[in-house]
């Protein structure tokens, strides 16, 4: 009984279990055993100079962090310091500047103050007192200051001497900074103009130079001039003060090692002009920490060279165990995988083998196949004898090499075409055995050549009917590949034809002299590019038919592989004639446009006449009358006589401008000013406008490129639109405080191109929405007396210059305050303009100011 309990308490020992990956591994055959083994060593290897690597790197990417950051802050300190000592001159100038404008000190005072500043602070290297005409009252330099800046009194200032800032200070009516000037970068001076002014008007600036060097000297604090290489550049990247550190030609231990830190700033306020650039000084190399990675890197190499030796060879034996199997899978797949079928006969006629291609073809199995005689199952009956015979020459070796053709029956009884090919089969010791026979379905192949045939048969009559000549002909040679009726009809059978209109639309290469290939002078050149290109199109006159063709050619490769040329040419004659006498009509149009603008503005261009002709009456008459009474002298009388010449000159140019406004001229594209454009524009229609009480103001951007356009064409479209925005004006009623035009002409960046854009706005009631789409429209007007043909003729000229026209109301909320018709053109490439020899002039909102 206790035997019994003892045996039944006693538990049975737990069998291990044994972990996943080892059950893997033991399922694993040994050569991916081995091939594991040897990986694991190098992954861990490679997994350990990877995380030293890392380490590294992301160290030194931190420390380089740290440095960037510190550079940023002391630049961004600098500039901060510098700008406010900046902002403290610019406030003593313009404290300056209102004592002149209240007129509370005189010159001699006012040179003192200036002596005083500029002794004080070192980096003011003269201060001047300009007025309106740019005339110098009076001025002050540093002793230490170049010979250019010192300024005589009473002598003008150059446009080019200010740099655009004079009069950008005159029309903003604040303090401007002008961009470093100066033939040599390290003598750069910094201009301010502080504007003056005189019961609202423009009375001058007060003019500061600045020595770019001294800013850097005096604005920048020295803590930062010791730890960092500190220059002011401009925005060409020249250095105008200090000096930045050159790289240095120091043996770069890691791979990452980089340049000195830097930051750069712009200025404030002056501008994207003036940068404040600093760098760090180079520390010297971490040769410790560099040495550690390198001695680690080239022990992990070493350790993973020698792995990578050891899983050569261990690879190598594997492949060679696996040589035999593989080549014999290789040889059996290609067999299987075979399209053509290949059939063996012995020498008394009997099938010896078969590949599964064949019996796919036919529809049998090999073993209803091989050692099978003739007749064979997939003869057709019909063709018995033929076949027969066919395999007896393929038994005594009288086949022909290029294969012949077959009918073969399949099992299931339709019937394909197949091509065979024939050659002896040979033993390894060198003796025929038997012949192989390799057989092609060639039915497929066979239905596209007859369909190719009849497509061609159809496409040679639909060319033959076209009412345009079609030829091709190789490059260089007068041979005639193809040429369809129209072509034989026009130039004959002969390639002279095809090579004249080639000529004449000036797109043939010309092969090399020394080419000594007979049948294809381009033989050997790379092609591609040339048949890979579009079409080429040209419009000539053919005198020998005295007809305009429209000659397209295009290169392509015959089917013999020779480059040739495709000629198709249309005539256009009829649509010549057509846009000839639309292009007349549309020039009638536009004469008609403008005489018609300037019948509608007669009653205020001889208002405009009235003015000067009734000046130089009375200037005569009063000579006339103090003549006669002997009480005038002769200085007087040259006075009044000058002026009476000014008011007929006055006279005489309203005449001409309008003279030439309305002139009949053929359009003729040149490089045109916009400001004078616009100036021409604005003098005609401002006579208009102020018998309507308007108020124009232009806005010229300075510095425009010039224009490729007819310039009496864009003023035209330019005199149209500001009539019509006046007349808008006149009709809405708006009181005089709200009659005006807002011109603006600057550059823009419209459709990836740079552009000129002109936008007329006004104060009127805007065009409604429904008449928007149909403003341009001819004969579409919005004016009861208006005839429809004025937005029409401005839109076609603007697209005629390749430019666009656009209209938008202006909105006050939910209410219409105005129009805006805007138009823009693209501006002439710098080459074009180069090839001209004309270059741009500076303009200005001054100049169309005083052309006005």
């Amino acid at each position: 009984m206790s035997t019994q309990l003892q045996s039944s308490t006693k538990q049975e020992p737990r069998r291990p279990q044994t972990v996943w990956w080892k059950r893997w591994w033991r399922r694993l055959p040994p050569s991916r055993q081995d091939r594991f083994a040897t990986l694991g060593p190098l992954l861990a290897v490679l997994l350990f100079l990877s995380a030293i690597a890392v380490a590294i790197t992301y160290l030194r990417f931190e420390e380089l962090k740290r440095d960037q950051e510190a550079v940023t802050r002391d630049v961004e300190y600098a500039q901060q310091r510098l700008r406010l000592r900046l902002l403290e001159r610019q406030e003593q100038l313009m404290r300056l500047a209102r004592e002149v404008s209240n007129k509370e000190i005189e010159k001699d005072e006012f040179e003192f103050q200036v002596e005083s500043l500029i002794s004080q602070f070192p980096e003011l290297m003269a201060i001047s007192w300009i007025d309106a005409r740019r005339n110098v009252l009076a001025t002050y330099a540093s002793p230490s200051a170049p010979v250019n800046l010192m300024r005589p009194v009473d002598s003008t200032l150059d446009a080019g001497d200010t740099d655009g800032s004079f009069e950008l200070a005159r029309d903003l009516r604040q303090p401007i900074y002008s961009r470093p000037m100066g033939e040599d970068p390290r003598n750069s001076v910094l201009m301010l103009q502080v504007p003056l002014s005189e019961q609202g008007r423009f009375a001058g600036t007060v003019m500061g130079e600045y020595s770019v060097d001294g800013l850097l000297r005096f604005g920048i604090p020295p803590e930062i001039m010791a730890r960092y290489a500190v220059a002011l550049v401009d925005d060409r990247g020249r250095v105008l003060a200090g000096s930045l550190q050159t790289p240095n030609e120091v043996l770069q231990l890691l791979p990452w090692s980089d340049q000195p830190m830097g930051h750069e700033v712009p200025v404030s306020p002056v501008g994207n002009g003036l940068i404040l650039k600093a760098h760090g000084y180079r520390t010297s190399q971490d040769v410790v920490g560099s040495g550690f990675f390198w001695v680690i890197g080239a022990l992990s190499a070493l350790t993973v060279w020698m792995l990578l030796g050891t899983w050569r060879h261990t690879r190598r034996r594997v492949q060679a165990q696996q040589a035999l199997v593989s080549e014999t899978n290789f040889r059996r797949a290609m067999e299987n995988s075979m399209l053509t079928g290949m059939r063996a006969l012995d020498l008394q006629g009997r099938i010896t083998y078969v590949n599964p291609a064949f019996c796919s073809m036919t529809g049998w199995t090999e073993g209803e196949l091989v050692g099978r005689t003739a007749p064979f199952p997939y003869w057709p009956e019909e063709d018995h004898d033929l076949l027969a015979a066919r395999l007896d020459d393929e038994l005594n070796g009288r086949s022909t090499p290029g294969g012949f053709e077959v009918r073969v029956r399949r099992r299931d009884g339709s019937i394909f075409d197949a091509r065979m090919y024939v050659s002896p089969l040979i033993d390894p010791h060198g003796h025929q055995t038997g012949w192989m026979t390799s057989m092609t379905d060639i039915t497929e192949p066979k239905r596209i050549r007859e369909e190719l045939s009849a497509s061609y048969e159809r496409f040679t009559t639909v060319l033959e009917s076209l009412d345009s000549a079609v030829s091709v002909a190789p490059l260089g040679s007068d041979e005639m590949l193809f040429a369809n009726k129209m072509y034989r009809l026009w130039f004959g059978t002969r390639g002279q034809g095809h090579r004249h209109l080639v000529d004449l639309a000036g797109n043939q290469p010309t092969p090399s002299p020394d080419d000594g290939d007979a049948v294809d002078a381009f033989a050997g050149m790379p092609t591609e590019t040339l048949t890979d290109a579009g079409a080429e199109n040209a419009e000539v006159f053919a005198e020998e038919l005295d007809r305009w063709l429209e000659v397209r050619t295009r290169y392509l490769t015959w089917v013999d592989g020779r480059l040739a040329q495709m000629v198709i040419a249309s005539d256009i004659t009829p649509r010549r004639l057509a846009e000839e006498q639309a292009a007349r009509q549309t020039e009638r149009a536009q004469t008609a446009s403008r005489l018609i603008t300037m019948g509608e503005m007669a009653s205020s261009v001889a208002h405009e006449l009235n003015q000067p002709l009734t000046a130089i009456s009375n200037y005569c008459n009063g000579m006339i009358s103090r003549l006669q009474d002997q009480r005038i002298s002769p200085d007087e009388l040259l006075g009044a006589l000058e002026k009476t010449a000014r008011q007929a000159q006055r006279a005489g140019q309203i005449i001409q401008r309008i003279r030439a406004f309305v002139k009949r001229s053929e359009p003729n594209p040149t490089l045109s000013d916009v400001p004078q454009m616009v100036s021409n524009a604005i003098e005609l229609a401002d006579i208009e406008l102020r018998r309507q009480q308007v108020r124009l103001t232009p806005y010229v951007a300075a510095r425009l490129p010039l224009l490729m356009v007819d310039p009496i064409l864009i003023e035209q479209v330019l005199i149209n639109l500001l009539k019509n925005a006046g007349e808008s004006i006149a009709q809405a009623g708006r009181p005089p405080g709200n009659r005006s035009i807002e011109l603006r002409v600057g550059p823009r960046r419209q459709e990836d191109q740079d552009v000129i854009e002109f936008s007329v706005m006004d104060t009127g009631n805007g065009v409604p929405d429904e008449m928007i789409e149909r403003i341009y429209e001819a004969f579409y007007s919005t004016k009861s007396e208006g005839m429809g043909i004025g937005l029409k003729l401005c839109r076609s000229i603007v697209e005629s210059h390749n430019g666009r026209m656009q209209v938008q109301n202006i909105y006050n909320g939910d209410e219409v305050s105005g129009c805006c018709f805007s138009f823009w053109i693209p501006v002439v490439s710098r080459l074009r303009a180069d090839s001209t020899g004309e270059s741009a002039p500076s303009r200005s909102l001054t100049d169309t100011e005083r052309a006005r």
